[in-house]
């Protein structure tokens, strides 16, 4: 059995702290309606279909998000945690989802442990709300954690309970943290941990070297985006004005370059899965600055998810670990979301179910 799990964003209701930084009733919706096409022929804004501009606080939401997930395959989401020092943040779905026990879907968490800044990457900008790593807050915060856990619905490998961790590399002493997550799982009878740490940023790290039981690719691998879709003359000219703007302003590639790329990684030596997305472009979040993909389809991802998949179903992994990730279900503001929008409709959630099809998964 190969479980197919997409990231998921809580980031579509309102909550304090944006209505403070960003204004009464900024959402994620914000960004999304207000992107423009940069360039002639630039796929903004994209826009909800079937779901419309949801509300992630009416429980009817996030049912209807597990069904139609279901329905084309996806085994699970894996949502977004965020924890600042015993401070919470976007907690709201999650907590209502564990304390009404539906939609019946499994779940697990991964910890975003960036800082929030105003450009929302983590790197740069105003920081909103700041990492402080001590071994008192791993203890708080795996205390946190715990009862999510401890649902039915949290996803287990090997009857571990699953914890993604986005950025290790950014802790003083991952290690230290692990061990004292894994030391509180037990003692609260959930049994030892499976940890991975997200290559987002920073591959090439054993995870068992910091305590950790796997790594996972993040796509777009940003390492293996391919060159910059238009060259320095093209970029002068747009400069010069003898282009559109956006040619200066963004950075362009290629998606069909990048899956080639990604596919050609060769497995590293630790345990390792696999991620694919369809598609980015974080222009709707960016005036300037962003980075777009172009030539992006269902089929070129169909193809990618296929091959990633019976990689994953011929792995020597036993077969309650295998795993394939997708970056994700809806990311709206990124420009990669599985959920039906105005211009493609349901046809990446048809690639999706394509794909696992063609690759024996489901």
């Amino acid at each position: 059995m190969t479980r197919v799990l997409a990231f998921y964003l809580p980031q579509f209701h309102p909550f304090a702290q944006n209505d403070a930084w960003w204004g009464k009733g900024f959402t994620e919706w914000t960004n999304v309606t207000r992107a423009k096409p940069v360039v002639p022929g630039h796929y903004q804004p994209h826009l909800p279909a079937d779901l419309g501009f949801y509300d992630l606080r009416l429980p009817e939401t996030m049912a209807a998000q597990a069904k139609l997930a279901s329905e084309y395959g996806i085994s699970g989401f894996c949502y977004y945690h965020y924890w600042f020092s015993g401070q919470r943040i976007l907690e709201r779905p999650v907590n209502d989802m564990v304390a009404l026990g539906e939609p019946d879907f499994p779940f697990c968490l991964c910890w975003a442990n960036e800082n929030w800044t105003r450009t929302w990457d983590g790197r740069s900008g105003q920081v909103l709300l700041g990492q402080n790593y001590s071994e008192d807050d791993d203890r708080q915060h795996i205390e946190a954690l715990i009862p999510y856990m401890a649902d039915r619905r949290y996803i287990r490998m090997a009857g571990r309970p699953l914890l993604l961790v986005y950025r290790t590399e950014l802790m003083p002493q991952p290690e230290r943290m692990a061990q004292t997550w894994r030391k509180a799982a037990q003692q609260a009878g959930l049994g030892d941990l499976y940890l991975v740490r997200v290559e987002g940023f920073a591959g090439g790290v054993d995870p068992r070297s910091i305590g950790f039981d796997a790594a996972l690719e993040f796509a777009p691998d940003w390492r293996r985006a391919g060159r910059i879709y238009f060259n320095k003359w093209q970029r002068l000219k747009s400069y010069l004005g003898l282009f559109p703007n956006g040619y200066f302003e963004h950075r362009f590639a290629d998606y069909r370059k990048m899956m080639e790329l990604m596919l050609a990684k060769p497995d590293p030596s630790y345990p390792w899965f696999r991620c694919v997305t369809p598609g980015f472009d974080n222009s709707a979040r960016r005036k300037t600055d962003a980075t777009i993909f172009i030539n992006g389809t269902p089929d070129h991802y169909q193809n990618w998810l296929t091959e990633i998949a019976r990689r994953e179903l011929a792995s020597t992994r036993p077969a309650d670990e295998k795993l394939v990730f997708i970056n994700a279900w809806n990311e709206w503001a990124e420009g990669n979301h599985l959920e039906p929008d105005q211009k493609w409709g349901h046809a990446y959630l048809q690639a999706t179910r394509n794909a696992l099809q063609a690759a024996g998964v489901s």
